[in-house]
């Protein structure tokens, strides 16, 4: 009698766990089914410049006196979402989309650690690119506790706080994902932005508004300049062999 009345729960046991290893994440297994790149040689560089245009909105500083030690280590921080000096705009992440060696192989990356830092109570750097093996570091380098929390959809959610001295911080996002917001609890002014890509075709605009991409197979691509508030532009380029091509985008606040 008990066997007959726990068939329909092992039934249901059963199908949980064939449904849990059967339903592998869309990206993982096809990037599991295609071939490593292998560097030919013939691989091309693309440069440019993220400008803005118009009047950028002027920073606002930020009241960080809710934490006596902020107001100590960075008093007047300033709001950070748009930085723009001299028209060009710093902390856009530009990225291949899409495009034909994207689609055919899969792409090994750096396994150096990826650092972002709490200093000044601000994250540094703002927004950071990574690939799913390797290890995002978070550093505290005020003498005040902080904390990390990002929220991503795809990706764990984890919230850690970190005080002062603390070893540092060290996970991993396993999928790729654009674009996970990352929080301090303690001090809700902070925030970052990682992109986790599964290539290493993306870059960061500096505060001069270049970035670099190395080590592009040639072909037809889709690339694209995301930022946390103006957006993403994409634009379709062929890239040749051995190119040296310059690719620059503008963006402006909206009307």
């Amino acid at each position: 009698m008990r066997l007959t009345n726990a068939f329909p729960t092992i039934c249901i046991l059963l199908a949980t766990l064939i449904t849990i290893f059967v339903m592998v994440p869309l990206n993982s297994a096809t990037s599991q089914n295609k071939p490593t790149y292998r560097a030919t040689g013939d691989e091309a560089n693309l440069v440019g410049t993220i400008s803005f245009a118009g009047v950028p909105p002027k920073p606002k500083q930020i009241d960080v006196s809710p934490d006596p030690v902020c107001e100590i280590v960075n008093p007047e921080a300033p709001t950070e979402d748009v930085v723009v000096t001299d028209g060009k705009l710093a902390n856009v992440v530009v990225y291949a989309r899409s495009g034909d060696s994207l689609s055919t192989y899969s792409f090994e990356g750096p396994s150096t650690e990826v650092i972002l830092e709490h200093k000044g109570c601000q994250y540094v750097p703002r927004v950071l690119g990574m690939l799913p093996q390797q290890t995002l570091k978070i550093l505290n380098s005020d003498p005040t506790t902080h904390n990390t929390h990002p929220t991503p959809k795809n990706n764990r959610e984890w919230n850690q706080s970190q005080p002062p001295g603390a070893e540092p911080i060290e996970q991993r996002f396993p999928l790729p994902e654009l674009f996970i917001p990352i929080w301090d609890n303690q001090h809700p002014w902070q925030k970052a932005y990682v992109g986790v890509f599964s290539h290493p075709f993306f870059s960061v605009s500096a505060t001069d508004g270049s970035y670099k991409i190395t080590g592009l197979p040639p072909g037809q691509y889709t690339m694209a300049a995301w930022h946390e508030k103006y957006g993403e532009q994409t634009v379709d380029v062929s890239i040749g062999r051995k190119e040296q091509r310059t690719l620059d985008f503008t963006f402006k606040a909206p009307d």
